[in-house]
């Protein structure tokens, strides 16, 4: 039975919500609807309004007007929202990633290491909500 995920990718680069949505769909393992928005706004927005039960977010280490995920987490945190929250960037070398759980970050990834078998690896690991299968 595919267990099913619901994700949200905060993103300012609409191209990487195209190549998510075709990595997502090649893991056999989860029935996962990604849904996608520019802005800390646009996912509060969608938080607030969407009504749908959200598994985890998808988090573009540097979205304008914010410098990058040290500003932009915890906006989602203060907000209300609990699940996990991983961030995706093209370099995870930086010093400040060192520090991801003082902003309330679950995980970081590089872009260029997200592929169908990472994707499922951080489901496993980070959503346990076994009990969504075939919901």
């Amino acid at each position: 039975m595919t267990a099913k995920v619901h994700i949200l990718l905060v993103d300012d680069d609409p191209a990487e919500n195209i190549i998510l949505s075709a990595l997502m769909r090649k893991v056999a393992s989860y029935a996962i609807t990604l849904d996608y928005v520019e802005t800390v706004e646009g996912a509060l927005d969608f938080i607030r309004s969407s009504g749908a039960t959200l598994d985890m977010i998808l988090m573009d280490n540097r979205l304008q007007p914010q410098a990058d995920f040290r500003e932009t987490v915890p906006e989602l945190r203060r907000n209300g929202y609990i699940g996990p929250i991983g961030v995706i960037s093209s370099s995870i070398n930086d010093a400040y990633f060192q520090k991801i759980d003082d902003y309330g970050v679950d995980f970081r990834i590089d872009k260029a290491e997200l592929d169908p078998t990472a994707i499922e690896f951080i489901l496993q690991e980070y959503v346990k909500r076994g009990v969504s299968a075939g919901e």
